[in-house]
């Protein structure tokens, strides 16, 4: 009768034990997280392929302006051909295949790899030729990002700002899922040359801030991967769960029972 007390004891110790606590649950756990989050350092965003810039040309001549913008409009709507009341809306410009804009009177432009900054100073350079001091203000139109797997919204998401970390992107999935593996998150990012890299994540550490990584860049697919204890779940019983628990108690009604038979 020990034998059996002790056998039951044992298969109970096995099953408690088989649920083990879900761990690395938060999210830059170092100690030093405040020093390294002032470390983060946003170095703007490069020009694809693919992209849709809105640029505007301003200048203090309304009408030496016009040409340069496709979307010049009078106050009420309709074209003025007088230049009176004229004002500009920013004009879309696809990034061809080639990593070129077609720009009005300048013609084609390599924008590809370049920075808005650099852009935009390019741009104010070329028209100082036609223009007397043009201010160039230029804004990606497309900024989306993709969230895939364990998280509560997955999908394409757009974001209004273009400077959003990984948190952030995160943040309009909905966060992870309890089961999501925040120390091996993958990042599909498409390089300069046209390829695409995988770099793997570890969000429970504080110097994420400090990787090249942490700020998000226009189509970057961020896919957060079950832990190990979903993985083992998907690829088994479904109702394993369930089945260790009605085990768990049947093992401790026999093991009471048990018990109060001796007495």
């Amino acid at each position: 009768m020990k034998r059996t007390i002790i056998t039951y004891l044992i298969l109970l110790s096995v099953t408690l034990l088989s649920c083990k606590p879900k761990q690395n649950m938060v999210y830059m756990a170092n100690h030093n997280m405040e020093e390294e989050v002032t470390k983060a350092k946003f170095q703007g965003l490069h020009i694809q392929e693919g992209d849709v810039l809105l640029i505007l040309v301003s200048a203090l001549d309304e009408i030496a302006v016009k040409p340069f913008n496709l979307n010049t409009v009078n106050k009420v709507g309709s074209e003025s051909a007088s230049g009176s009341n004229l004002y500009s809306q920013p004009s879309e410009y696809l990034v061809n295949e080639e990593g070129y804009i077609s720009f009005p009177v300048l013609g084609n432009i390599y924008t590809k790899g370049m920075t808005q900054v650099q852009l935009r100073q390019e741009l104010e350079t070329r028209l100082k030729r036609y223009l007397t001091d043009p201010l160039v203000t230029i804004t990606l139109k497309n900024f989306n990002v993709s969230i895939l797997g364990e998280v509560k919204a997955p999908g394409q998401k757009e974001s209004v700002s273009q400077k959003i970390n990984v948190f952030q992107a995160l943040g309009l999935a909905g966060d992870m899922t309890d089961f999501g593996d925040r120390t091996n998150v993958k990042l599909i990012r498409t390089g300069d040359d046209g390829t695409d890299q995988i770099v793997h994540i570890d969000l429970t550490r504080s110097d994420i801030v400090n990787s090249p990584y942490y700020y998000m860049k226009q189509n970057d697919i961020l896919y957060v991967q079950p832990d190990k204890n979903k993985q083992v779940q998907a690829n088994s019983n479904p109702n394993r769960a369930l089945t260790f628990q009605i085990i768990g108690a049947l093992l401790t009604a026999g093991t009471l029972i048990i018990a109060l038979t001796r007495r």
